[in-house]
């Protein structure tokens, strides 16, 4: 007997609607899998016969097969489990087809029929059309986020029997909402703050308008300066995520499985920090079935790389085309992929080999060529795609024992969010949401600079020279410094701080 069952995969960052085909024949016991099952997938017959059977239901001793529509798209992954269960229940007369065509399944099995989480339920859910279906059955776990599309209903299930029983009596069980509350931003409360911090009050300020403008930055001192306590309460500071943003972000996340089942990480701005031995698929995406990488999941957030040079330098230069486009671009032989890239890249390092360069009580043992090949580890094309570099010195010991209280995240992040208001007025009619994105076209026409503006920036140039690319983020941090002290014009004062942001140009540490 043959029924159909209909399910959802993930390809990419999205669902593709998947229907199960079960045909049980005549013929020796035997499961059989088509449709370009990957190994997890053909695993499903397995665990799918010991839930079966731990439910107490019999396992027909017949021919079955399971085609798995379209046959051309590679499946992945044991999400697949429940509805071929369903499909084998059905074709074996102990459930009513009729009742199969109202809802959509996913799920993993377990042995003893319990129905473990899956990745990608968000995107599953906008997947699933409210026309041809009643609902989407899926685990208690993957519920709340997938309850985040109202369009369909959700209803969540534990074990095999559960499931059953809904489709036996669908009007008992009603299904769950998660209304996306008016005051979701307050998930946006972070456990550190910036007020943690003692002294470098020239190193906040640069991050508050790396933070106001979106610009990436990088953080230059000696170890046990703070750079990854800095960075890692830069998040604290940048405004919330819009509505779009933040189900953007959850769509990656659900994708990748980093979603916990109380969505109680919905809403906060995503901060990554790969090991420096990671490889440049994992840190861009790619393979062989193309994934998001860390980029991705950093979109609308922070990638932090602590201990920049250490990274290998093809996984640095893969950087250099997220960075401009703001999106990863994976060809394969059978298709391209596009994964989001948006994020605010964050690095550290040491200003020399043995971390003591810049510091005024340790003395350096490294010569000047192993300084120069240190820093040569990071090419001049990355080092211009970054727009702030900041030098962070060691605390002194009175800046250490002080106990004066400092600003704290939501003071700083109260200016940050006014100075991105600002960006977003002027850029409107842009597909664009900070100064950062700017092109170069809008560079000139929004970053408007007087006389002697214009003068301070070309004496820096010659003496400094500074590249076409480096003038540009100049300009672009100076608009930001602007927009932080409400002006509309660019001042020689806001030209001055955005070069002092170029230490790596001017060669300090050499």
């Amino acid at each position: 007997m043959l029924n159909h069952v209909y399910s959802c995969c993930l390809l990419d960052l999205d669902a593709l609607p998947i229907t199960v085909e079960v045909d049980i024949t005549r013929g020796l016991p035997n499961i059989v899998i088509v449709g370009l099952p990957d190994n997890a997938v053909k695993e499903s017959k397995e665990r799918v016969r010991a839930a079966i059977k731990n439910n107490g239901y019999s396992f027909p001793a017949q021919r079955i097969t399971v085609n798995l529509s379209p046959a051309h798209i590679k499946k992945e992954g044991p999400l697949l489990d429940l509805p071929i269960a369903i499909g084998i229940l059905a074709s074996s007369g102990k459930i009513s087809p009729d009742t199969l065509k109202r809802f959509v399944f996913v799920g993993e099995l377990s042995l003893d029929g319990r129905l473990r989480p899956v990745k990608g339920a968000f995107a599953m859910a906008c997947a699933v059309d409210p026309r041809k279906f009643s609902g989407l059955i899926l685990p208690e776990e993957n519920a709340k986020e997938a309850a985040l599309v109202d369009k369909i209903s959700v209803f969540p299930c534990q074990t095999l029997n559960d499931v059953l029983q809904l489709l036996a009596d669908p009007c008992a069980v009603s299904p769950i909402k998660t209304p996306l509350p008016c005051d979701w931003q307050h998930h946006s409360a972070y456990d550190i703050d910036f007020s943690d911090i003692k002294g470098q009050a020239h190193v906040k300020r640069g991050l508050e308008v790396a933070a106001a403008g979106g610009h990436n930055v990088l953080l230059v001192g000696p170890p046990g300066s703070g750079k990854t306590m800095l960075a890692r309460r830069l998040v604290t500071i940048l405004p919330d995520l819009t509505k779009e943003e933040a189900l953007e972000t959850l769509k990656i996340h659900s994708a990748a499985g980093l979603m916990d089942p109380g969505l109680t990480n919905f809403g906060l701005r995503p901060f990554r920090c790969p090991h420096h031995t990671a490889s440049d698929v994992s840190l861009v995406g790619g393979g062989t079935i193309p994934k998001p990488g860390e980029a991705s999941l950093a979109h609308n957030g922070v990638l932090f790389l602590d201990e920049l040079p250490e990274f290998n330098r093809n996984v640095l230069e893969a950087l250099r085309q997220p960075l401009e486009d703001h999106a990863v671009h994976v060809a394969r032989a059978y298709k391209s992929t596009k994964f989001p890239a948006r994020f605010m890249l964050v690095a550290a390092m040491n200003p020399c080999p043995c971390g003591w360069l810049t510091d005024p009580k340790k003395e350096c043992t490294c010569s000047l060529q192993k300084v120069q090949r240190y820093l040569s580890k990071i090419s001049g094309p990355l080092l211009d795609r970054i727009d702030i570099h900041l030098e962070v010195p060691s605390l002194t010991a009175p800046e250490l024992l002080s106990k004066t209280s400092c600003e704290s995240s939501r003071q700083i992040k109260q200016r940050t969010t006014q100075a991105r208001n600002r960006q977003l007025a002027r850029f409107q009619r842009s597909k664009i949401f900070s100064n950062a994105q700017m092109s170069h076209r809008q560079t000139e026409e929004f970053c408007m600079m007087d006389a002697a503006s214009q003068q301070l920036l070309k004496t820096a140039i010659d003496e400094l020279h500074f590249s076409a690319r480096a003038h540009d983020k100049i300009l672009k941090v100076a608009r930001t410094i602007a927009d932080l002290g409400n002006e509309k014009r660019i001042l020689p004062e806001h030209i001055a701080e955005a070069i002092q942001y170029r230490n790596l140009d001017r060669n300090l540490y050499c």
